[in-house]
């Protein structure tokens, strides 16, 4: 297992095993992302899309375009807003 601490200004040191294993260098960017209440996977942003959605698994749900259209429009008004209208 490899370990980090965290400065008192909240930053740590990727170790270069881990930096080799993602394959970020300086200046890259890398991402947390919450897979389960308090529990992160430390990802490199520099990742296609692709490789990203094999992260999940196959979707078990479809959605058509219709009903994404309706849950748009219902966040708008929701946020009272109209779809299709700027501020």
């Amino acid at each position: 297992m490899t370990t980090a601490t965290l400065t008192s200004k909240g930053q740590i040191t990727i170790p270069a095993a881990v930096r080799a294993a993602l394959g970020v260098d300086a200046g890259d960017r890398v991402e947390f992302v919450e897979v389960a209440p308090g529990r992160f996977e430390f990802i490199a942003a520099t990742r296609s899309v692709t490789a990203l959605k094999r992260m999940f698994g196959k979707s078990t749900a479809t959605v058509s375009i219709d009903d994404m259209a309706e849950a748009v429009a219902r966040r708008a008004r929701s946020a009272g807003r109209v779809p299709g209208r700027t501020a």
